[in-house]
C-alpha cells in the first residue's frame, strides 16, 4: 500500500471517529449559532453597509499598522503602562514569564484568548513554576480535560453536558455527583472564584485595541475578564498586532457585528472597554465587608504584549493579508457544512479552527500545519456571506493549497509537465491531478462511451482507482453521454434552427433582440445533457435564440484542487472564446452555478480586470435569466406547470445562494404553479470532487443524509447544481434540475430528442 493511500485511510479513520464522538454536539451548537446569525442580522437596517464599514476600518488599520503600533505604545506608556512588541511566540513567553517573576506570581488567572493559545503561554508558565488558570468556562473544561479548543468562540462546544459531568466527577470527586447544567456551572463558578481570589496576575486577550486612547475592548459572555483585571494589581494583556484599530469610534461596527456573527446574539453579554492602567482599586478579598472604592489604584500595573509571530510578513503577502482583517467571530466555522459535522479537531490546525484557520495557520505556524486540514474547505463560499468583514476565505484556502502543492520536491516536474494536460508542477498529488483534469476525462469518456462507462464500473477498475487515486469505490461514477450537448445542438440545426424556434416563441408586443450563448459546462455537455436540452427549449419558447459554441471548461475543477496555474489557463481560454460574443452583446447563460461563480468571482483574480469585468457583467444563471425575461414581459404561459401534485422540494446550490440567486428559481417555480419547500442546508456535502475522495466520503455522505432528511416528504426533489444532483441521487432522491420541470414539451422519460 502506498504512503498516500495509507494517509487517506488514517484521515478517514480520524474523521469517522470525530463524527461519532463529537459530531452531534458540534452540529447542534454550530447550526444553532448559524441560525441565530440569520435571525439577528435580519434585524439590522443595513447589514451589508455595516460589513462594508467594518472592512474599511480593518483595511485602513492593517495598511497603517506600523504607525498604529507606535501610537499605541506612546499612548499607553504616557498613561503609565508598558508595551512590549514580541517578535514571536518564544519572545512573548519569555517576556510574560519575566513579568510574572517580577511579581513573584504563583498563579495567573486568564480570560479567553486564542492568541495565548497560539503561543502556548500556559505550558511555558508551567515550566517556570507558575500555574495559569483558565477562567472562561469552556476553556477551563478543556484545561481540566487536557484538550485543545475546537472552536474560536465556544472552545468546548464539542462537549456534551453528560461528558462534562463525567469529567468533573472523575477529576474532582465531589461529595454529590454533578449532573445538571446548573450544578456543573455553580461548581465551576465556586472553583474559579477561589482561583481568582488567590491570583497574583490577571491575563486577558483583547478583541480590539484603539490607537488613539490605548483602550482595550473585551467582548465576553461570562464577565470573567473583568474579574481577572479587577482581582489583581497586575494586568497583562496579550494580543496580536492586527487587533489595533485607529480610534474608539471605530469600535461601533465591530460591537454590532461580532456577537451576531459568532453566536447569533444582538449584543454579547459583556462589552468591556478598559483604558489602562484602569483607575479602579484592587479588590481586597481578605476584607469582603470593606467598600471596594476605599482602596487605592496607585499600585496597579498594566502591561500590553503585542505579538507579531508572522503577522507583519502576512501583511506583506498579498494573498494572506486579508487574514489579518479577521475578528475571530467563528462565523466561517458555524456556516460550514464540513465543520458542522466534524468540528475543529479535524477542521483546524495547531491553534485555529474553521475556514479562516488556513490563513492563520499558514501565517503563524507554517504551511505544514495548514496542510493537515486545508482540503476540508471545499470552496462552497457560504463563509464569504457570513464573514462580517467580507474576507474571501475560499480564495485564501485555494492559494495555500496551491503553495502546498508546490512545496513538494519538484524533481520530476519535467516529466509530469510533459505528460499531463495541466500547467501545474509535479508536486500535485495524483488524486488532485486526476480531479483537476476532469475536462480531459470528460472528453475521453464521451468519445468512448458507452465502453468507458462499462470499464469504469468494473470491480478491478474501481479497486485500482481507489488505491491509486483515492476515488472511493462506494461512490457511483458519472455516466458519460456519447452525444454531447454541443453535438446534439449542431445535429439539430445549430443557430439557424434555434432562431426559427425562438421566432415562434416571441409573444405579444415583446420584441426581444436578445441572443444567448448557453455555456456548455463539463457536466451539462458530457453527463447531464438533458438539462441542457431543456434549457434550450425554455429559452427558445421565451423568444430568445441560442448558440452553444465549443468553449473550454471554466477552470473550476483545477481551482478546487489548488491548481491555480491550470485554472488561469482555462479562464483565459474561456475569455478568448467568449470575447466575440460579448462584443456582439450576446448574453452568456450558465446552468452550473459553480461555473457562474467562477465568472462572477474568481475570474477577477485569474484574468485582467477589464476582461473579468466584461465576463461578469454579461453572464447570468439560467433561472435568473428566465426570471428576467418574464419580468420583461415574456409569456409565462410557456412554463410547464404541475402534472397532478405540485409539491416540490428545492435545494439551491451553495454558490448560487452566496450569489443571492436562489430566489429567482423559487419565483419562477411559484409562477408556474408549484408549491416550493426549500432546504435549510448550507451545502449538500458533495462539493464537486470532495465526495468522491475516499478520505472524505463518509463525511460527505453524513452531510448529504441530513439534507436528504430535510427534503423528505416535501415532493419532487429539485436542485440546481451538479454536485447536489449527484449527492442526492446517490441517496435515492432522483433529483432533476428545475429547468427540466419548467421547460415546455418535457419528455415523460428517457432522452430528450427535441
Amino acid at each position: 500500500m502506498s504512503s498516500r493511500s495509507e494517509s487517506r485511510q488514517v484521515k478517514a479513520a480520524k474523521i469517522r471517529a470525530l463524527m461519532e464522538s463529537e459530531g452531534d454536539a458540534v452540529r447542534a451548537n454550530t447550526e444553532g449559532f448559524n441560525q441565530g446569525r440569520y435571525e439577528s442580522v435580519a434585524r439590522l437596517e443595513d447589514y451589508e453597509g455595516l460589513k462594508d464599514e467594518a472592512r474599511a476600518i480593518k483595511e485602513e488599520a492593517i495598511e497603517r499598522l506600523p504607525e498604529l503600533i507606535d501610537a499605541v505604545r506612546e499612548t499607553i506608556e504616557a498613561r503609565g503602562g508598558t508595551v512590549y512588541i514580541a517578535e514571536d511566540a518564544a519572545d512573548a513567553n519569555r517576556h510574560i514569564a519575566e513579568l510574572c517573576a517580577e511579581q513573584e506570581a504563583e498563579t495567573v488567572v486568564k480570560s479567553k484568548s486564542m492568541t495565548t493559545e497560539e503561543i502556548d503561554v500556559n505550558d511555558h508558565l508551567a515550566e517556570q513554576g507558575v500555574n495559569a488558570v483558565e477562567t472562561d468556562l469552556g476553556e477551563w473544561v478543556l484545561q481540566v480535560a487536557d484538550e485543545a479548543p475546537s472552536h474560536l468562540v465556544a472552545p468546548a462546544l464539542h462537549k456534551s453536558r453528560e461528558g462534562i459531568a463525567e469529567l468533573f466527577n472523575g477529576v474532582f470527586e465531589p461529595e454529590e455527583p454533578l449532573e445538571t447544567a446548573q450544578e456543573l456551572t455553580m461548581f465551576a463558578r465556586d472553583r474559579l472564584g477561589e482561583e481568582i481570589a488567590a491570583a497574583d496576575v490577571g491575563m486577558t486577550g483583547a478583541n480590539f485595541i484603539t490607537a488613539d486612547s490605548g483602550t482595550l475592548a473585551l467582548v465576553t459572555s461570562e464577565g470573567n475578564a473583568r474579574k481577572c483585571v479587577a482581582a489583581t494589581d497586575t494586568h497583562v494583556a496579550v494580543a496580536g498586532v492586527e487587533k489595533i484599530v485607529p480610534s474608539v469610534e471605530d469600535l461601533q461596527p465591530f460591537v454590532e457585528l461580532i456577537g451576531r456573527s459568532g453566536t447569533g446574539q444582538d449584543l454579547t453579554s459583556y462589552v468591556s472597554l478598559l483604558t489602562p492602567p484602569v483607575e479602579s482599586p484592587v479588590v481586597d478579598h481578605a476584607s469582603p465587608d470593606e467598600l471596594i472604592d476605599s482602596g487605592s489604584a496607585d499600585d496597579r500595573d498594566f502591561h500590553l504584549v503585542l505579538i507579531d509571530n508572522g503577522r507583519m510578513a502576512m501583511r506583506e503577502d498579498p494573498e494572506l493579508k486579508e487574514t489579518l482583517y479577521c475578528i475571530r467571530c467563528s462565523a466561517c466555522a458555524n456556516t460550514c457544512a464540513n465543520f458542522q459535522h466534524v468540528g475543529g479537531h479535524a477542521f483546524g490546525g495547531e491553534t485555529y479552527t474553521g475556514g479562516i484557520a488556513t490563513g492563520w495557520e499558514a501565517g503563524v505556524h507554517g504551511q505544514e500545519s495548514a496542510a493537515e486540514f486545508n482540503d476540508l474547505c471545499t470552496g462552497c463560499s457560504r463563509c464569504v456571506e457570513a464573514c462580517p468583514v467580507k474576507i474571501d476565505i475560499p480564495w485564501i484556502n485555494t492559494v495555500v493549497r496551491d503553495r502546498i502543492n508546490r512545496g513538494d520536491d519538484g524533481e520530476f516536474d519535467w516529466l509530469v509537465e510533459g505528460l499531463t494536460p495541466d500547467a501545474d508542477p509535479g508536486g500535485v498529488s495524483l488524486q488532485k491531478r486526476l480531479f483537476g483534469n476532469f475536462e480531459t476525462l470528460a472528453r475521453l469518456g464521451s468519445a468512448t462511451a458507452p465502453v468507458s462507462n462499462w470499464l469504469a464500473g468494473l470491480g478491478p477498475t474501481r479497486e485500482a482507482m481507489e488505491r491509486l487515486f483515492g476515488v472511493d469505490s462506494r461512490r457511483e461514477l458519472p455516466a458519460f453521454r456519447r452525444e454531447t450537448l454541443v453535438d446534439w445542438f449542431e445535429k439539430r440545426g445549430g443557430v439557424a434552427t434555434s432562431e426559427k424556434r425562438a421566432q415562434r416563441g416571441k409573444s405579444g408586443e415583446v420584441e426581444s433582440t436578445r441572443e444567448v450563448v448557453l455555456y456548455p459546462d463539463l457536466y451539462t455537455n458530457h453527463v447531464l445533457v438533458d438539462r441542457g436540452k431543456a434549457a434550450v427549449r425554455m429559452l427558445e419558447a421565451l423568444g430568445v435564440p441560442v448558440r452553444i459554441p465549443e468553449i473550454p471548461s471554466s477552470g473550476r475543477a483545477p481551482l478546487s484542487q489548488g491548481m491555480i496555474a491550470t485554472a488561469r489557463e482555462k479562464a483565459q481560454g474561456v475569455a478568448d472564446a467568449l470575447a466575440p460574443h460579448l462584443i456582439e452583446e450576446r448574453d452568456v447563460v450558465i446552468i452550473e452555478p459553480s461555473d457562474l461563480a467562477m465568472f462572477r468571482g474568481e475570474y477577477e483574480k485569474l484574468l485582467p480586470e477589464r476582461t473579468a469585468d466584461a465576463i461578469s457583467a454579461g453572464s447570468y444563471e439560467l433561472l435568473e435569466y428566465v426570471y428576467g425575461l418574464l419580468e420583461e414581459g415574456a409569456d409565462a404561459g410557456v412554463l410547464s406547470g404541475p402534472r397532478g401534485d405540485g409539491d416540490v422540494a428545492y435545494h439551491s446550490h451553495c454558490q448560487q445562494r452566496t450569489m443571492g440567486l436562489e430566489a429567482h428559481t423559487v419565483a419562477v417555480l411559484d409562477r408556474a404553479g408549484y408549491d416550493v419547500t426549500t432546504s435549510e442546508a448550507e451545502c449538500c456535502g458533495m462539493a464537486g470532487s470532495f465526495g468522491y475522495k475516499s478520505q472524505y466520503y463518509e463525511l460527505a455522505v453524513d452531510i448529504g443524509e441530513e439534507l436528504s432528511g430535510q427534503l423528505e416528504g416535501s415532493g419532487r426533489v429539485l436542485t440546481s447544481g451538479t454536485s447536489c444532483t449527484e449527492q442526492l441521487g446517490s441517496l435515492g432522491d432522483e433529483p432533476v434540475h428545475p429547468i427540466e420541470l419548467l421547460a415546455p414539451g418535457r419528455p415523460a422519460g428517457g432522452d430528450d430528442g427535441s
